[in-house]
């Protein structure tokens, strides 16, 4: 068992909880997004035995991580919205110099892989001019409901695994965000398995797409996934509104979200 995994789970955990935020870029400044997804893919391989030991500790974090800080998290957004969102603002941009790294920019960049990274930023700013709401709790659970939630959660994970697109988000724009949260918060077991199911499977297809073009295209992929980051810039930016005294604080909180960033990639990237 890698059981490093357990802290790297936790991160992404507590990332994915963040409408905005994917779990997918923070497993890039990790340095660990080709073998993730190369143990989703494989997990039904005649290795399944070392991805499953890949994979448990890190699902161990992220489970532990989300049931934890999901209350936390909701907490922040609630009475901190600003400078919240400044301090993954400057995690996702200190993710940025390791993403063109992993993909060696510098020499294997040509004009078309400029053009992916345009059109990556495009699909995904065009997020942040939907203005989903959190939406009520639901509380009367029929068939047609746990296959919405099934639906929901496979849809959030294939977005989550991929840097720049927040699965928090698309449960948003699906109207269940607030019914998983409180799920979690409450421990509504039947919520939290049909939707865990939903992910899990959505976790598996897409790490099968994603690793086709990872193996085939890999530097014009990357190319996609920095233009998704960027992108995620646009979305998580929440303006100033909260007047001089937030102003600073918002802008210590984004000058820790890059630290932490540099603390993070230094340790796996040295």
């Amino acid at each position: 068992m890698e059981w490093k995994n357990i802290y790297r789970g936790l991160v992404m955990g507590a990332t994915d909880v963040v409408p905005g935020i994917s779990g997918g870029t923070i497993a890039v400044l990790l340095g660990i997004y080709d073998q993730l997804i190369e143990a989703l893919n494989g997990i039904f391989s005649k290795e399944w035995k070392k991805h499953l030991s890949f994979l448990i500790p890190l699902g161990i974090g992220m489970v532990t991580a989300i049931f934890l800080l999901a209350s936390v998290i909701e907490w922040l957004f609630e009475h901190h919205p600003q400078q919240t969102q400044f301090f993954f603002l400057g995690l996702i941009l200190g993710v940025l110099p390791y993403l063109f790294h992993k993909a060696n920019a510098k020499t294997d960049f040509t004009a078309k892989h400029y053009v992916y990274l345009i059109i990556g930023f495009i699909v995904v700013s065009i997020m942040a001019f939907f203005n989903p709401t959190e939406g009520q709790v639901i509380e009367n659970m029929t068939p047609a409901t746990y296959l919405l939630l099934f639906v929901s959660g496979f849809i959030g994970s294939s977005a989550m695994i991929i840097p720049g697109i927040s699965g928090s988000f698309m449960l948003l724009l699906l109207g269940v965000y607030t019914t998983v949260i409180s799920a979690i918060s409450n421990l509504y077991f039947d919520i939290i398995i049909v939707t865990g199911l939903g992910i899990a499977i959505g976790f598996i297809v897409m790490s099968k797409i994603i690793a086709y073009f990872l193996k085939n295209h890999y530097t014009s992929t990357y190319a996609v996934i920095i233009g998704l980051v960027i992108g995620a810039v646009v979305v998580v930016y929440p303006g100033f509104s909260d007047g001089t005294i937030g102003l600073i604080i918002s802008v210590i909180t984004f000058g820790l979200g890059l630290f932490t960033a540099y603390i993070l990639g230094r340790v796996e990237y040295k």
